[in-house]
């Protein structure tokens, strides 16, 4: 398929070339090459990741791939093994075997005629942490990495857990996501006959994700496995990595900076989980040109001196008040010529009876008892930016909160790392956890969130050995929050907000908690920027540019809804997410479909009422082959356990042709 356009190369799209593995089994790639790359090679960009190419996510590739592939790169789009036409069974992220994979895919595009043998890998969310995975393999041919929305970390900051604690509101439905689309089958157009056979047995084979997950409570070799914060020095490729103050995966980027050996560069913006051209809160940027800078420096040689340019450029995002669906976030851009940066003040502000302020405070015991119901209006962990999934104006939970409010700013200052909250407390049981929260609270009094963090008290020492806490006992507790840039007006207070409960966000302890807290040895650590006079003279970016979107075919929208539910007589709250719905048809001729819903419920003072619910649905067709995917997948826990079901059908047409029910349990470990 030849491709249009107006760049300074035409491009060629070749839909399906088979990489071959060396234990026989194939992955599927597409890729876009420019005009004349066979007598003249180019170096290459690889995106490896399982959201089948085919279909899922057919339209974005369609947009950016072009457009690398316009300006001199062949750009190679790959399904892992298990994921969309390629061969095997995915049976979980970021094994072993998918970075051998990885690993043996770039060897081949490094050796095919029309590569100069010089490959880049790129990426968001998966394909951004295999990226980083897979560079500290260091296969010879990988000269650079261009990472969004990953982590290093896959223990500390990732869908499963935070702080220790269980990610209730991402764990379940992001496992039931994977669960319904590795159940869905290769495009017999590619496959041929052996479609159905290799369906079934991705059927029968792939597990639930959901039970390895809960499987490994702490931060154990599970979750060291693929954690490039374990040996930062195996990276030796320049990477660029990027993500959104609004993203779940932020807080990566400065320790990557920190931690890199060799060159590193980072961007943090006010977007969502997307790519920076397109991503809500906006402004967006033009993050393909951007993007082109790199790979014209690394992987063609060019001395254009983007590694001179400041290690990080952040949007300080203004004291604006809180809304959950902005187009915009306001603010300006800021850079820091090193990471960890030169200049700033440890502030420190000091917890006292409902107040926060720069003078030490009397020693004063606050006793807490959580609201199981805190934390309905947190927002969603990873958001995409769509509607109502952003956390909006905080009153409501920071009355289901203990807090500490400084007087109004009489001057402005602005944020910009890592705040943290240091806590006297005692708990009157064995396990218990505490979420901390910091707001920018309007004169008219909303409160927008600025940053977050929790902690599992028992893992207070270490994410590794955690140990229970002794009713009573008083300990110190260093809760670090998200990384963040914030620039406080005047006239607008500071307000921290301490819980140990934080629904559904964080998974509730056995039983109720009362909180003390003492306030003479507690404080709020800020890491307060200086005015820095250069950030008047930035350059800006360039504004978003890409190939145009290919039409597709639209016989359904899709539509978001958020609901917070109340049944006053029984105390049971309900927060369902539904999502999807929509149904196209691609110019491949592919007619798809995909739905789900998620649904959270707990009833206020019993926590092991707390329960989710996720729905899935995934139709592919083309013609008469039609076949569709319907999964359900719950997650609840008793004193001692979790719990979960997991069920998947599986229709060819009309007729059924699997269906498996599974349940699974497995021993509470101080969670």
């Amino acid at each position: 398929m030849r491709i249009r356009s107006d760049f300074p190369r035409q491009v060629r799209e070749i839909e399906n070339v088979w990489i071959p593995l060396a234990d026989g089994t194939r992955l599927a790639a597409k890729i876009w090459l420019p005009e004349g790359a066979e007598e003249e090679p180019v170096p290459a960009i690889l995106e490896y990741i399982p959201y089948r190419k085919n279909d899922w996510t057919w339209r974005r590739d369609s947009t950016m791939h072009p457009y690398f592939a316009g300006h001199g790169y062949a750009c190679v789009r790959v399904d892992l093994r298990g994921a969309g036409e390629s061969g095997g069974i995915l049976l979980d992220e970021y094994l072993d075997q998918e970075l051998d994979d990885g690993a043996e895919a770039i060897a081949w595009i490094a050796a095919q005629p029309w590569c100069t043998g010089a490959v880049g890998m790129f990426g968001i969310s998966w394909g951004g942490f295999n990226g980083l995975q897979v560079a500290a393999r260091r296969p010879p041919a990988l000269k650079t990495v261009i990472t969004l929305c990953s982590t290093d970390d896959r223990y500390a900051d990732d869908v499963h857990y935070m702080g220790g604690c269980l990610l209730g509101v991402d764990m379940l439905p992001w496992a039931s996501l994977m669960f319904v689309w590795n159940g869905t089958p290769p495009d017999p157009a590619i496959v041929s006959d052996g479609w159905r056979e290799t369906w079934l047995r991705r059927l029968q084979e792939t597990p639930p994700y959901i039970e390895a997950w809960l499987t490994h409570q702490r931060r154990d070799a599970y979750w060291q496995q693929g954690s490039v914060c374990e040996d930062f020095s195996a990276i030796e490729c320049p990477v660029y990595t990027i993500g959104g103050w609004a993203d779940g995966y932020s807080n990566a980027i400065p320790r990557l900076l920190e931690g890199l050996p060799g060159t590193s560069k980072g961007l943090i913006g006010p977007w969502a989980h997307g790519f920076p051209h397109e991503a809500l809160p906006g402004p967006q940027i033009g993050f393909l040109q951007e993007c082109l800078r790199w790979w014209d420096r690394w992987l063609k040689g060019e001395e254009n001196g983007i590694e001179q340019e400041p290690v990080l450029h952040a949007w300080m995002q203004d004291g604006a008040g809180p809304d959950a669906q902005p187009d915009e976030r306001p603010g300006r851009w800021v850079t820091e010529p090193s990471w960890p940066p030169e200049g700033y003040e440890l502030r420190r502000l000091a917890l006292g009876d409902g107040t926060l302020e720069r003078s030490p405070s009397p020693d004063v015991r606050l006793d807490f008892l959580g609201a199981q119901t805190c934390g309905l209006d947190a927002g969603l962990w990873c958001p995409y930016g769509d509607a109502l999934d952003q956390p909006p104006d905080q009153r409501a939970e920071d009355g289901l909160s203990l807090t500490f409010e400084s007087p109004p700013l009489d001057e402005p200052f602005e944020l910009l790392g890592f705040p943290e909250a240091v806590l006297a407390l005692a708990v009157d049981r064995p396990q218990a956890l505490v979420a901390v929260r910091l707001c920018d609270v309007a004169p008219n009094g909303q409160s927008t969130l600025v940053t977050r963090g929790l902690l599992n008290l028992t893992h207070r020492e270490s994410h590794e050995e955690p140990e229970p806490l002794e009713p009573g006992r008083h300990y110190e507790a260093r809760v670090r929050l998200n990384a963040i840039a914030h620039s406080f007006p005047v006239g607008h207070r500071l307000r921290l907000a301490v819980s140990p409960t934080y629904w559904p966000w964080a998974w509730p302890s056995p039983e109720p908690v009362t909180l003390a807290l003492f306030t003479g040895s507690s404080c709020l650590e800020l890491p307060v920027r200086p005015p820095r006079p250069e950030d008047q003279g930035l350059a800006p970016f360039q504004s978003p540019e890409g190939s145009a979107p290919i039409a597709v075919d639209q016989i359904r929208a899709e539509s978001a809804a958020r609901r917070i539910e109340r049944d006053v007589a029984t105390g049971t709250v309900t927060l369902t997410y539904e999502h999807g719905g929509g149904r196209r048809i691609l110019p491949n001729g592919i007619e798809l479909e995909d739905a789900g819903r998620e649904i959270f419920t707990i009833v206020e003072g019993d926590p092991l009422s707390a329960k989710v619910r996720c729905e899935g649905l995934v139709a592919v067709g083309r013609g008469d082959w039609r076949t569709r995917v319907e999964t359900v997948s719950e997650l609840w826990s008793d004193a001692t356990s979790f719990h979960t079901r997991n069920r998947i059908k599986a229709f060819e047409g009309d007729e059924k042709v699997h269906d498996e029910d599974r349940t699974f349990s497995v021993p509470r470990d101080l969670v």
